[in-house]
């Protein structure tokens, strides 16, 4: 087969699917270049599914890709492949890690989130309901964001006045258009951040997941706890992927019902429910678009002969692969009435994500609330208007101006 050529991934995002169908016409993976680093960007669903269980491919970096201690001092995307937690653990190390924070996310610590989103919901749509009736309101701003870092401070234990603070600081670990230096001091505020987070809840733990992963020990590997800086980006972990990951999903939810009212109608008559819509937008346009980054641990043969070889890297490709017309019949079209809307937004395989069933549950309580409350909420510009977050990674629009009363 001849060479291919090297696709340069647009680190602003600026027109993702059109990026995504030049991947997949590579074949079921690609090479790519990500902001100066070279990987294979798998797209094809059943390739990635297997990928992911497979124990040839490793998140490990340090042990399993060679340019990783090069790659850590002068990419932009440093931390992705630098911090030391379940995502970027490999084997025994990650059985290890996962089974110590799991805990921290069972599903009756879960559903006892229930009445407190939906008094954070409340609250800020009490908020949207003060806006005069002619005013334009950004609901990305005003819905998307608070109701996730608002979740996720409440349950990781991070007091109100820090929780802009966290915020900005985990934007910058999604906005691909930093350069190493901003990206980097960007990094150290946000280490900043948690470490006061830690010896706030070390002095004064609570009921909280940060003072539960303090005091966390693993029993069958004697007692032993998290290590400072696995503890340091597990509380990283836990903060960027249960906040940025879940504005973006609201987002695009809520967007999606503004432009395609048919399917709006089709959950206000009962046809569908709000758990259809989330699960239909996870696939049509999940919270990640690529994430960085796994690794080959023996050379492994792609079903067109093609090989990713030993020590090369891997970007999961989830969105173009969510999209793959071998997976879905008509998978451009939104469709929450689709028997089959399985999808990878949330990974697959022993990394899949453990905050899952929460994300799930603030999407599903937002949706429902928010078009109950403002029954006529239009959009105020063109979808065509709309521009993206500045990301190769983070898949949401940069605002999402709405309308809330009928004229």
């Amino acid at each position: 087969m001849p060479e291919q050529q090297v696709l340069v991934l647009d680190p602003t995002g600026s027109d993702h699917h059109t990026e995504h169908l030049a991947l997949r016409a590579q074949g079921p993976a690609a090479r790519v270049d990500i902001l100066g680093v070279q990987a294979w960007a798998v797209t094809d669903p059943f390739l990635l599914k297997r990928l992911l269980t497979s124990p040839d491919v490793s998140k490990d970096g340090r042990t399993h890709w060679p340019a990783h201690a090069e790659t850590v001092t002068r990419w932009p995307l440093a931390l992705w492949i630098a911090v030391q937690n379940m995502f970027t653990a490999y084997g025994p190390d990650h059985t290890r890690l996962r089974r110590m924070i799991a805990p921290a996310f069972s599903a009756r610590r879960i559903a006892r989130m229930q009445p407190a989103i939906d008094a954070m919901v409340t609250t800020l749509l009490d908020d949207l309901a003060t806006v005069p009736v002619d005013e334009v309101v950004d609901l990305r701003e005003r819905l998307a964001y608070p109701l996730p870092i608002a979740v996720i401070g409440h349950l990781m234990g991070v007091p109100d006045s820090q929780r802009d603070d966290f915020r900005h600081v985990v934007d910058g670990v999604f906005d691909t258009t930093l350069n190493p230096d901003q990206a980097r001091a960007n990094t150290a505020r946000l280490y900043e951040h948690l470490d006061h987070l830690i010896a706030a809840k070390r002095h004064d733990p609570g009921d909280d997941m940060t003072s539960l992963l303090i005091a966390a020990r693993d029993d069958e590997n004697g007692g032993v706890g998290l290590a400072h800086q696995e503890l340091r980006d597990t509380l990283l972990l836990m903060i960027s992927a249960g906040y940025e990951t879940t504005v973006n999903v609201i987002d695009q939810s809520v967007f999606t019902m503004l432009v395609l009212p048919d399917q709006l109608q089709l959950v206000r008559t009962g046809v569908i429910d709000w758990d259809d819509i989330v699960e239909e937008t996870l696939r049509h346009e999940p919270a990640v678009k690529h994430l960085p980054l796994r690794y080959a641990v023996n050379d492994i043969l792609l079903p067109d002969g093609r090989t990713i070889a030993r020590g090369e890297a891997i970007l999961a490709s989830y969105a173009a692969a969510n999209r793959h017309p071998e997976w879905h019949p008509r998978a451009d079209t939104f469709d929450a009435v689709r028997a089959d809307k399985d999808h990878l937004a949330f990974g697959h395989g022993v990394h899949y994500c453990l905050g899952a069933p929460l994300a799930r549950l603030e999407v599903a309580t937002a949706l429902q609330m928010l078009f109950e409350r403002f029954p006529h909420i239009r959009l105020a510009a063109s979808a065509a208007e709309l521009k993206p977050v500045p990301s190769l990674i983070s898949n949401g629009h940069q605002t999402l101006p709405v309308r809330l009363h009928a004229n």
